[in-house]
Order: C-alpha cells, then structure tokens, then sequence
C-alpha cells in the first residue's frame, strides 16, 4: 500500500475511563492508561501513540481525555499539538469521544478516514497490527464501517466475540468479512465452542470509517445525540467553543459507539470486520495483568514480580506481586496470588476473583476513605 494512500487517514485515541478493576494502580487521578500496568518500560497511552505514528505521523493523531488529565497527557505525548487534544469536561462514553472527534476532522479535512484505537489496550507484533489497520483502511476508503477482531488464541471469557460472515470481496482488503453479529462476554463452554467454529473473532473495539459515514449512521440511530456533537463540532475552532460546550455537553446521552454505530450498521450487513494476527488485551483486570507478564517473562520464577525484585520472596506460591513502595513483601503457600501494594492501599486478591476488584471500588466509595480512589 503506497504511503500516500494514507495521506487521509487520522487516528483517534480515546483515552478514558477509571479502569476500577485495576485498582489500587489505577486511580481516578491516574488510570491504567497513564501507567505502565503490564511492566512493558512504557505506559499504555505511550505505546498505542508509538504504535501508530508509523501510519499516521505525529499530526494527525487526536487524543480525547478528560480535563483533568491533559497536563499528564501532554507529558507522557510532547509531540501532540495543542489542536489535536480535546478535552471532555466530563466523561460521556465512546460515542461522544469518537464521534466528536470525528466530527472535528470531517470539518478540517473533508473526506477523512479515521481509526479509534484504545489508549488502554496492549499489543504485540505491531507490524501486523498495522498491516491490518492498513487493510482496515482500503475497506473505508470503500464506504464501509470497519473493525479489527483478534483472532483468537484459546477460549476465553474476558472478551466480548464477533462472528464474522461471508467474504465481502473488497479490492484491497482481500482478508474482509461481513460482521454477523456482537456477542457478549460467553462462558467456559459457549468460549469453546466459539473458537472451535473458527467464525469467531475478539472485539478489540477498533473502529475504521469514513468521519463522515460514521457520523451519518450516528445520525440514523441516535439524531439528538448526532445533532449534539455536531453542534459542538461547528463550534469547536471558533471562539463559540466554551459557551456552545457548556451548554451543549450536560445533554449528551452516555452510550457506547458499540450501541449507537457498530451493532446497528452490522444488522444493516454495512460492517466488516479485517481479522487481525497480533497479540492484544485489553488488560481488564489483574488476571490479565498476570496473563500479559508472564507470557512476558524470561524468568521461572513461580511468583512475578513487577517493581523491586528483591523485596518480595516467595516459597511455595505462585502469581504476581506489583510494589510500588519499599515494603518487604513475602508470600507462602498461595498459589495465583495477586498482590498489589502502593503508598496508600494495598490489595490482596487471586487470579479467579480479579474481577471482584470492582466491587471493593464501589464498597470504598462509600467508606470513610474513598481518597483512595
């Protein structure tokens, strides 16, 4: 694919979110995003910027985020323009994020193409990665909406599938398939089954489309919305921005583009997905920061550690311990152990009741020290 069939495409990185199951590391102040959760040398929002620029180059990427994380942002991103940060004053989901900035850019640079990529999410073989993106690419260029499925490499149920239909014959994108159906998080067996079929494919939650058709089957599904963010669109690069933002967000339905852009355009037969052969996680919770390292790991130690090796032993146990303090930490006799100890908190949990994480969020919320949060 020559370089200058890309001249149109623009990256967004939506970088929000709390990531709750990932605390104590992840704060309100500090999500997973802005940390180096898996022990990888780079934060997740570094990496997914790193990973990109190659399509791109450095000006035409946008990252969405919050208000309140733009100083750390523009640190960890220095090569980030001060025009293609937008700021969310509060938190409205993935089809506020995407489709504003998609918005913004139809309207600087009419006919763009544009991909969301998570600004929390962990890849591998970035080459192929980006071959993909690339044949996600042509697939717009040709009208359609596009998402990266990940090819499954074992069952699992920490990820929502996509079954993927007939070809769609596209020219360009030889390895494109209609999208079926969404199917949500299965269980052990349904899992199996799933990746056994050979039809099914991880929901990465990348999205690649024309800003413009994008916009057009938000419109179709969700009008207020549409007409909201493109109210605020209009205003954007003019002096109006402030006073239109200020009245116009607080009306802003929260809702994933999942359900306002992928899933109805997919019962249209409009979605194709590319399936991709890279390595990827969400990284949702511990067990999958535990999954990540030691698929990782050059040691053999039974217990990982990510932080101050030599402050934490282990006899007898297996799993992973994240320091971040100058503790001592030692674990014996537990197996799957997840320790995770901070100048603040400290959480002890195991592998299988990591998603249970959430759950003392929402318990400290209501306690007498939700400034852990």
């Amino acid at each position: 694919m020559p370089a200058s069939s890309l001249d149109h495409f623009y990256a967004v990185i939506p970088a929000g979110g709390v990531g709750s199951r990932l605390w104590p590391l992840s704060r309100a102040e500090r999500p997973k995003f802005l940390r180096d959760i898996a022990g990888t040398g780079s934060t997740l929002l570094r990496a997914t910027w790193e990973r990109l620029v190659p399509l791109t180059g450095e000006n035409r990427i946008m990252v969405v985020t919050g208000q309140s994380h733009a100083t750390e942002v523009r640190d960890q991103l220095p090569e980030l323009t001060d025009a293609n940060i937008v700021l969310e004053s509060e938190g409205r989901d993935s089809t506020v994020a995407i489709g504003l900035a998609a918005a913004i850019l139809e309207r600087r640079h009419p006919g763009a193409v544009i991909g969301s990529f998570a600004a929390d999410h962990l890849i591998s073989a970035n080459t192929r990665f980006r071959r993909a993106v690339r044949e996600a690419v042509r697939a717009a260029d040709q009208g359609h909406i596009v998402t990266i499925g990940i090819q499954p490499m074992a069952p699992s149920t920490a990820f929502g599938y996509i079954r993927a239909g007939e070809p769609f014959e596209l020219h360009g994108a030889p390895s494109a398939r209609q999208v079926d159906e969404f199917v949500e998080k299965p269980n052990v067996q349904t899992a199996r089954r799933y990746v056994a079929s050979g039809e099914y494919l991880w929901n990465a939650g990348m999205f690649i489309a024309k800003a413009q058709r994008l916009l057009d089957e938000l419109a179709e599904n969700a009008p207020e919305l549409a007409a909201g963010i493109n109210e605020i669109a209009d205003a954007w690069d003019t002096d109006r921005r402030e006073a239109v933002v200020r009245q116009v967000w607080p009306t802003l339905e929260k809702i994933a583009i999942d359900y306002t852009v992928a899933e109805p355009a997919s019962k249209k037969g409009a979605l194709a997905v590319i399936p991709g052969f890279f390595g990827w996680d969400d990284v949702g919770d511990f067990a999958a920061v535990t999954r990540v390292h030691q698929a990782a790991a050059t040691c053999t130690e039974e217990v990982g550690v990510i932080g101050d090796r030599e402050r934490v032993v282990s006899t007898n146990a297996s799993g992973i311990v994240i320091s971040e303090t100058d503790r001592v930490i030692a674990v014996a006799g537990l197996n799957n152990i997840v320790v995770v100890d901070t100048e603040d908190a400290l959480l002890v949990t195991n592998r299988s009741n990591a998603q249970q994480v959430k759950e003392i969020v929402n318990l400290l919320k209501k306690s007498e020290h939700p400034e852990v949060l």
